[in-house]
């Protein structure tokens, strides 16, 4: 049930980028007068479950089966279709080709430039209803868990990030994640004194590599609920509940209770907690899956957050900004993929799955969208025949150079891109199935 939400929520995420983006493409085919003969979401190679044309209409409308783009097919133009008939006919008024090169630069520019305009229109709209709320890192007084690979640089468990190559950590987040790997050096508070971690310049490929992540925050074991007929209700323990020990062992974070109630389980053991400020004991028996049957309290319901807000005039900058620094962060992130750890890093459809949780949030579903648009919008631009980027490459020499590519270049170049891009799209989600079953 879980996938098949994470599902349902990629393709209605999917649809509305593609059609967003085939819509630029066919707005500005219409401003410049450009015969549209086919809209679609999704391809249809073979068959077309859903097609429709309007009486008077010049474009026929489709839904295809294979959900891995869409397509606009404008008359007199040299496509991933290959449809060289019309080409051999005499030049008309209203194709492609006949167009200026500015027109036609602006008509395949015009996708990119409304998946980026959509990701700036959720993040500014998101922004204005819902703020930013986020917990500090100097507030997390427990500090952060580290991965292997990160405490073979020198980060321990209970470090509190400060500042990377003197920037200052305000949260754990994206931006703040590409700092660090970015960095010589990162400034920790380690048990209230500041300490100097120096990084290794194949640290973001060990990262990669591992899959492990970089860190998490230490959440202390507090109860948010606690289930009936669960041993947490026979021991008597309560909402608010603060557990500190086992066995009088002191421990911290949820983390390292599950490992011992699971190493437990079966077997009784006392439990050590703070209630309204009392410290108090009970006697507990995890059960056969090492559980005790209580829900956690979340971090940013144990931790003190800071909340953002703005107004209609303050979003609409700050959606751009925060548009821009993804863009920019995205393509940043890039370099990393030279690597051989980087490569094999690569997902595909089951990878971009995973981004989304195993239930809906309306806020969570707009943020990972606009996110998968700016990756759209750079994926797009790159001059790779057969892509926007590769036609608005071809264009940008035409309008520098005012010589028009030949038509066999053309050609030849959308089956090398075509190819390519069917050799990327098997690699990443092979590379999803390798990770899946193999590793």
């Amino acid at each position: 049930m879980d996938i098949l939400i994470k599902v349902v929520q990629l393709l209605a995420s999917l649809s509305i980028l593609v059609l967003i983006h085939e819509m630029g493409h066919f707005l500005a085919a219409k401003l410049f007068k450009v015969r549209v003969e086919k809209f679609y979401l999704f391809f249809n190679p073979w068959f077309t479950p859903i097609k429709f044309k309007p009486k008077n209409s010049e474009t026929e409308y489709g839904i295809g089966w294979l959900p891995l783009g869409g397509y606009v097919k404008l008359a007199g133009m040299v496509d991933e279709s290959m449809d060289t008939n019309q080409l051999k006919q005499p030049v008309q008024d209203w194709e492609f080709r006949s167009k200026p090169a500015w027109q036609r630069l602006i008509i395949m520019a015009a996708g990119v430039i409304m998946n980026f305009v959509l990701a700036i229109a959720i993040y500014a709209a998101t922004l204005f209803y819902y703020g930013e709320e986020y917990v500090p890192l100097h507030k997390v007084s427990l500090g952060m868990s580290f991965s292997e690979v990160a405490k073979k640089q020198g980060f321990q468990d209970g470090d509190i990030l400060i500042a990377a190559d003197g920037k200052t950590l305000k949260r754990l987040d994206e931006d703040n994640f590409r700092k660090i790997l970015n960095a010589k050096q990162v400034l920790v508070n380690r048990a209230g004194d500041l300490t100097m971690v120096q990084l290794t310049e194949d640290f973001p490929q060990q990262l990669i590599a591992s899959n492990e992540g970089f860190t998490s925050y230490r959440i202390p074991f507090v109860v948010r609920e606690v289930m009936p007929e669960t041993p947490a209700f026979g021991a008597g323990l309560q909402k608010g509940d603060s557990v500190v020990s086992v066995n009088d062992d002191v421990l911290c974070t949820q983390d390292e209770f599950s490992n011992v109630f699971l190493a437990n389980k079966n077997t009784q053991i006392m439990i050590g907690f703070y209630r309204q400020g009392d410290f108090l004991s009970t006697y507990i028996t995890p059960d056969s899956a090492g559980m005790i049957g209580v829900y956690l309290t979340p971090f940013y319901e144990v931790y003190p957050t800071t909340k953002v807000t703005y107004g209609v005039l303050k979003s609409i900058p700050a959606g751009i900004k925060k548009g821009v620094k993804k863009f920019t962060g995205y393509a940043s992130d890039m370099k990393h993929l030279m690597s051989k750890q980087g490569a094999e890093s690569i997902g595909g459809f089951g990878s971009i799955t995973q981004l989304f949780p195993p239930f809906f949030s309306f806020e969570i579903f707009l943020e990972i969208t606009a996110y998968l648009s700016v990756i759209l919008a750079f994926m797009n631009i790159l001059p790779i025949p057969a892509l926007d980027g590769g036609h608005i490459a071809f264009l940008t020499y035409e309008v520098i150079t005012r010589r028009k590519v030949s038509q066999e270049v053309m050609m030849t170049a959308q089956k090398i891109g075509l190819l390519l891009l069917l050799f990327l799209l098997f690699y990443a989600n092979g590379m999803d199935v390798v990770r899946a079953f193999f590793r």
